[in-house]
């Protein structure tokens, strides 16, 4: 959790006015971090899933489904980093029988993620492509935020910054529900 001098330094290096989007004002209790694996280059193409649900300062609900992507083709690359191929997800359900899974555990909270340029586009682009209301989440990102608060490190990539808040990502890097686990510890020690 940022300590109070992170706190006055922090808020005293912007207005209001200048305040990133993407770093909450103040710290965040409740969150839901999101992740999303993707079978190709396009938007819709989720092929899995990894919802943590963070109340009160700790985490309370791991959830992780795999879905069928939209087009249900998988590109060499993406498979090789995540692993999941046209075979585990050719049955899988679609999104709107995930989503309904875990979407009443997260409406309301404000949604966090390690590159919200991608989730958060990804979980826009499938409410639209299945007509589903988008329920207009506030989005932070881990990313940009420990650019921001945490610039001493070497990078800013996932596994760099959870490992520094003592969260080990090596043997399950780009499991979506692992992935948002790291996410939303990040998210505890920096917002």
């Amino acid at each position: 959790m940022f300590k109070e001098s992170q706190k006055r330094r922090i808020k005293g290096d912007w207005s209001d006015a200048e305040w990133p989007s993407y770093i909450p004002k103040y710290h965040l209790n409740d969150f839901a971090a999101i992740d999303f694996e993707a079978a190709n280059g396009e938007v819709t193409s989720a092929c899995s899933m990894g919802v943590v649900v963070v109340r009160d300062d700790e985490i309370v609900e791991r959830f992780y489904s795999l879905m069928k992507p939209v087009p249900n083709k998988y590109d060499f690359w993406t498979t090789k980093v995540h692993g999941i191929t046209y075979k585990d997800t050719n049955h899988a359900p679609l999104f709107p029988e995930v989503w309904f899974q875990i979407a009443d555990k997260v409406m309301g909270l404000p949604m966090v993620a390690h590159g919200i340029s991608f989730d958060e586009r990804v979980l826009k682009a499938l409410h639209q492509l299945y007509h589903i209301p988008y329920p207009n989440f506030k989005f932070y990102c881990t990313h940009l935020g420990s650019q921001q608060l945490v610039p001493e490190l070497e990078n800013h990539k996932l596994q760099t910054v959870a490992k520094h808040f003592g969260y080990d990502l090596a043997e399950n890097h780009h499991n979506a529900v692992a992935d948002a686990e790291a996410c939303a510890v990040i998210a505890l020690n920096i917002f």
